[in-house]
């Protein structure tokens, strides 16, 4: 099972770059989480545009397509989603006849490294994933104070979080095949 992993983080050093590379090292055998880290790339979106897009857009739809599924990995700014990370998703879901999402199986990860995590950013997500008509998981996971749970190699040593990980891509899995 192919699965793309979407990072909404931009910082070379971030939290959720390290959570991703964790999911990567931990999802279940015979899956393959495959990492997109490239949303500084895409230009602010322009409806005029979506017809002809950039290279760095058609070559990201063909990933997603590609993909069994969808993983979101991404930081909460201002209470919401990173606006290069929504950028990013309305370039893949413009035009609407060619909406790179659509039927995708997806779940969603943040870190952040207060209590809150990303309990904010992951309902509003949700929301744009159900308008995209992807089919999320029922659960979500959010580290909380993230800057604790890696050690300074960047590997994730918090063993609950670890197995909350293994279990959450457990669910993605599940639910792809379920939805196959």
């Amino acid at each position: 099972m192919k699965v793309l992993g979407i990072l909404g983080s931009l910082r070379k050093e971030s939290l959720n770059r390290k959570l991703l590379q964790a999911a990567v090292n931990l999802g279940p055998e015979g899956v393959d989480i495959e990492i997109f880290d490239r949303v500084g790339e895409f230009p602010i979106f322009n409806d005029d545009l979506a017809g002809d897009p950039p290279p760095v857009v058609s070559e990201f739809k063909q990933r997603v397509r590609a993909a069994d599924a969808i993983l979101f990995v991404s930081p909460e700014y201002n209470h919401s989603i990173p606006g290069g990370l929504k950028n990013t998703i309305d370039w893949g879901s413009r035009p609407s006849s060619d909406n790179c999402f659509n039927d995708k199986p997806a779940a969603i990860m943040g870190a952040g490294d207060g209590m809150g995590g990303t309990v904010r950013m992951q309902p509003h997500l949700r929301q744009v994933m159900l308008d995209l008509n992807m089919h999320t998981i029922n659960d979500e996971l959010l580290v909380r104070e993230g800057a604790s749970k890696f050690d300074g190699r960047g590997i994730l040593i918090d063993e609950k979080t670890r197995m909350a990980v293994t279990a959450h891509l457990a669910a993605l899995a599940a639910w792809t095949q379920k939805l196959r």
